[in-house]
């Protein structure tokens, strides 16, 4: 992956552009704003007199984002606010800071490098650390207190439902045995753990058998899949007619609510598709930054029946 001063780098960068197509003036909303690569690109479009909001849930990257543009937004004569907070929320988001109809919406749930490769984090088990796994470090249990407290079956229905894990019985009955004997605390234990119920199977392939429990639990612990509900319900009240939203997604668990809302929408005129199928990083991208080998994007222009927030 090449370097990248703001730790980390934009998938799909150019196609988000195109299909967003901002315009000078235009009202843009980043519901997941990171460390800023988007937002960045898109400012460039909508000076002078346009209007960016950020939307995150991470406190410190929402400050980085809104540093790294801020001199740059008032040489173009846009206006930049922020909020903290879940997009789950965007209606109150986009309303709290006296927007009504926004004209660009953009959502890109996967995470930034600096979230996965912080070990404190706990997101990923490449590196030990605490079994956090929370975006929003301010509130919430953590995956440590989840596998602490949860019943068995709770937990299986969690890795089978939210991370699709074949093993997710097996596994969850490790956890339950293991946690009597000492608390599970931390990344490279998880990992281990998960690793011993695969047994042999786990050197055939070429997947850590511990990545499906790790995102379901990140998955649950963030509730992002009611998260992303709550946002695709939102649509039709922030969207101005004529508006583009654009979301990318890293697995299929999004994508497929992804795809229900905008074809729905579509099937009953209230939006028109820009991507008939998402779109996909190119070889090129997926070589230099192999984190955008799974993102896929969507778009569409909104139509028309917007709701009174």
């Amino acid at each position: 992956m090449p370097d990248d001063p703001h730790g980390h780098i934009p998938v799909l960068l150019e196609p988000t552009l195109e299909v967003l197509a901002a315009r000078p003036g235009e009202t843009v909303v980043d519901a997941t704003a990171g460390r800023g690569g988007h937002a960045a690109a898109l400012l460039e479009r909508i000076g002078p007199g346009g209007r960016l909001l950020l939307v995150d849930r991470d406190a410190g990257n929402l400050e980085y984002a809104r540093g790294r543009i801020k001199g740059r937004a008032e040489g173009l004569g846009v206006e930049v606010r922020s909020c903290h907070g879940s997009f789950s929320r965007l209606r109150e988001a986009v309303a709290g800071v006296g927007l009504d109809r926004v004209d660009v919406l953009l959502a890109d749930l996967g995470f930034a490098s600096n979230q996965m490769d912080d070990a404190e984090r706990g997101l990923a088990f490449s590196n030990d650390g605490p079994l956090d796994m929370r975006l929003d470090r301010s509130s919430g249990s953590t995956a440590e207190e989840l596998l602490a407290t949860a019943s068995e079956q709770e937990i299986a229905d969690i890795l089978f439902h939210e991370g699709e894990e074949r093993l997710s019985r097996r596994i969850a009955r490790k956890i339950v045995e293991t946690r009597r004997e000492r608390p599970i605390k931390s990344t490279a234990a998880l990992a281990e753990l998960v690793r011993s119920v695969y047994g042999s199977a786990a050197g055939r392939s070429r997947m850590h058998p511990a990545t499906r429990t790790f995102m379901a639990l990140r998955i649950a612990v963030n509730q992002e899949l009611p998260a992303l509900d709550a946002l695709l319900s939102q649509v039709p009240d922030v969207m101005r007619d004529g508006g583009r939203a654009a979301i990318i997604s890293f697995h299929s668990l999004e994508d497929r609510r992804v795809k229900q809302a905008f074809s729905g929408w579509a099937k009953e005129d209230r939006a028109k598709l820009l991507t008939r199928k998402p779109v996909e990083a190119s070889l090129a991208e997926a070589t230099s930054n192999p984190r955008s080998r799974s993102a896929k994007l969507r778009g569409l222009t909104w139509l028309g029946g917007a709701t009174r927030m």
